[in-house]
């Protein structure tokens, strides 16, 4: 059975972690969509390293952690400063 507490809630937070990164113009830090798949990539190894939680059987990888990853993804490209 999927539960949806986990995932709304992963994305919710890291939706707004997401909006919160701040790059410095002068930096010259950039974040190519590489950088991205990158990090997609790692945080679905960790996740897959934490497992569920011990009560969630829907998917053999941390939902929460996974939907996180995406809301930081999400909100540094809808909002990032």
């Amino acid at each position: 059975m999927l539960n949806l507490g986990p995932i709304i809630f992963g994305f919710l937070i890291g939706f707004i972690f997401g909006t919160r990164i701040k790059t410095k113009p002068e930096s010259n830090i950039k974040f190519p969509l590489s950088s991205f798949m990158l990090i997609f990539l790692v945080s679905l190894f960790v996740a897959w390293q934490i497992g569920p939680y011990p009560y969630y059987a829907d998917m053999p990888l941390a939902s929460g952690f996974v939907t996180g990853i995406i809301g930081i993804i999400a909100g540094k490209l809808v909002w990032g400063r």
